[in-house]
C-alpha cells in the first residue's frame, strides 16, 4: 500500500440508534479494522492512535444513518506533496458512491472535499497530520476521514434541496457499511494507480467529478487547484492547504455533515 498521511479534527456526531445486526466490515488487505460504537469519533480516534496503529488502520463508527470512518496512512514523500493523498481519498469516496448509485445520478466533488448527490450535500472528507510536521519531510502519519449521510435526519426529507441523504437519492438499501467497504476497495485502486502510473491518473479521476463552469482545471504538484477561464490569460490558483482547514461541508456544532 502506498504510504500516505492525513490530519486530525474531532467529530462527535449526534447519537443515533445502531442496528442490532450491524455487520462487521469486510475490508481488503492491508486494512485492519477498529470499530467504535455510535458515540465514537472516527477521525479523532484515528488521529490519536495513528502514531502507533500503523498504515491501513481504518476506524469505523457503527451507525446506520452515517458512513463515518477514518484511515491512517504513512507517506514516503514530503508533507507538502503527501497531502495529495486527500485527492486520492476523495476520488475513492466518490467512486464508492457511484458503485451503488442509479444511472444518471449526479455525483460531484466541490473543492476540495465536499460531496453532493444530485446537487444536495451528503458529506465530505477531512485530512490531518502531526501538528509539528515539517513541510519538507515525510510526516509520521496522515489521517483521511470521511462522512456520508446515508439516511435523513430528524427534519422533513426534501425540505432543503441543498441537503440530502443517499436514501433520498435512489440508493435503496445501501448501508453505511457498504459505503465504507467500497471506499476501502477504491482507495486501494487509486493508491496502486498512483504508485504504478503516477499521480496524474489519480488527479484525472478527481477532476472528472469536480464541479466546473467551462473552465480548464488541473492540479499542481502540491495538490493546488489551477483554473484557466476562457479568454482570461491569468491562471487562478486555489491552494489546497487553507482549503483543507475550512471544510465548509462540516458542521462543528453537530460534528457531522452540514444540515
Amino acid at each position: 500500500m502506498r504510504k500516505v498521511v492525513f490530519g486530525p479534527m474531532p467529530l462527535d456526531a449526534p447519537a443515533r440508534p445502531l442496528r442490532m445486526t450491524a455487520p462487521e466490515l469486510r475490508l481488503p488487505p492491508p486494512f485492519s479494522l477498529v470499530r467504535l460504537r455510535e458515540l465514537g469519533d472516527a477521525f479523532a480516534h484515528a488521529c490519536a492512535i495513528a502514531g502507533t496503529a500503523g498504515a491501513g488502520t481504518l476506524v469505523h463508527v457503527g451507525r446506520f444513518d452515517l458512513a463515518e470512518f477514518a484511515v491512517v496512512l504513512e507517506p514516503e514523500e514530503p508533507l507538502a506533496t503527501a497531502r495529495r493523498a486527500f485527492i486520492a481519498g476523495m476520488a475513492a469516496l466518490a467512486d464508492a458512491l457511484a458503485a451503488y448509485a442509479q444511472p444518471e445520478t449526479l455525483i460531484e466533488i466541490h473543492w476540495p472535499g465536499a460531496l453532493t448527490v444530485n446537487l444536495g450535500l451528503v458529506g465530505g472528507a477531512r485530512l490531518a497530520w502531526p501538528e509539528n510536521a515539517n513541510e519538507d519531510e515525510a510526516p509520521d502519519w496522515l489521517v483521511f476521514g470521511g462522512m456520508i449521510r446515508t439516511a435523513p435526519g430528524n427534519g422533513e426529507p426534501g425540505l432543503n434541496p441543498d441537503i440530502t441523504a443517499l436514501a433520498e437519492e435512489g440508493f435503496g438499501e445501501t448501508s453505511a457499511a457498504d459505503i465504507v467497504e467500497s471506499f476501502a476497495r477504491n482507495m486501494m485502486v487509486h493508491l496502486d494507480a498512483w504508485q504504478e502510473k503516477g499521480f496524474g491518473v489519480v488527479a484525472r479521476s478527481y477532476l472528472e467529478r469536480l464541479t466546473r463552469n467551462g473552465e480548464l482545471r488541473t492540479l499542481d504538484d502540491n495538490g493546488d487547484l489551477l483554473v484557466r477561464r476562457p479568454r482570461v490569460k491569468q491562471t487562478e490558483r486555489h491552494a489546497l492547504l487553507p482549503a483543507l482547514a475550512e471544510s465548509g461541508w462540516y458542521d462543528p456544532a453537530t460534528k457531522g455533515p452540514r444540515a
